[in-house]
């Protein structure tokens, strides 16, 4: 008898083990890989802010992004509280202005380089909002969101270009239909700036000569 597929959040305390047992090896090429859309190098954190992917609509867009709660500070928990609809709106003024969104990534990137994927590959997560590329609308259909713990003001660290390179090689590995890296800043022009004027394309660029860049950042419109 064939055995049924298991749930996707069954596979999380599985994979957890994983980037546990692995330690410090966890960013090596080995664990570089995909489990049913989920990478074996990244800690495992469901966000119940997702859904399914138009039938048919391949995945051939990564935005990056920055984000950092409250604004300028990083290291802590808010983010993957935000993520995971836990965000206590009264510890911070900031926080009240959040208070009902509902929004998700697919990874966060931490200074340190930690790795957490909070939504399935397969899955829809909610971190583009309006948006439009190449004529297309609803990025988030067709779109992996990464966001990068930093903001306009801060250079990114050393660490967390290193494990984006690795973890777009895996990405891009494992799902050939992906042939461009944009800003958030590109396909909502009017509203955002991220990643921001600190994030280093041309590291991008050589790393991926073959891959697909923003030639340039649009102004963003007052």
């Amino acid at each position: 008898m064939r055995k049924n597929k298991p749930a996707d959040h069954d596979l999380v305390p599985v994979l957890n083990a994983i980037v546990r047992s692995t330690g410090k090896r966890r960013r090596t090429a080995n664990v570089w890989s995909f489990l049913e859309g989920r990478c074996l190098a990244a800690r495992q954190v469901a966000s119940p802010n997702y859904g399914m992917r138009p039938l048919e609509m391949p995945i051939s867009l990564v935005i990056l992004h920055a984000i950092s709660l409250p604004p300028g500070k990083f290291g802590g928990g808010e983010v993957e509280a935000l993520f995971t609809n836990r965000l206590d709106y009264s510890a911070h003024p900031y926080f009240a202005t959040l208070e009902g969104v509902r929004v998700s990534t697919h990874f966060f990137l931490r200074r340190d380089g930690e790795l957490v994927q909070f939504v399935n590959v397969a899955h829809r997560a909610w971190h583009a909002g309006l948006s439009t590329w190449r004529g297309q609308n609803n990025c988030n259909d067709f779109s992996v969101g990464i966001e990068l713990e930093g903001d306009n003001n801060n250079p990114y660290t050393e660490a967390q270009y290193a494990v984006l390179q690795q973890l777009l090689a895996a990405l891009f590995a494992a799902y050939p239909t992906l042939t461009e890296v944009v800003g958030h800043q590109h396909v909502a022009p009017e509203r955002k700036t991220d990643p921001g004027p600190c994030f280093e394309w041309a590291r991008l660029r050589t790393q991926f000569p073959n891959l697909g860049l923003p030639e340039a950042v649009p102004e963003i419109m007052e």
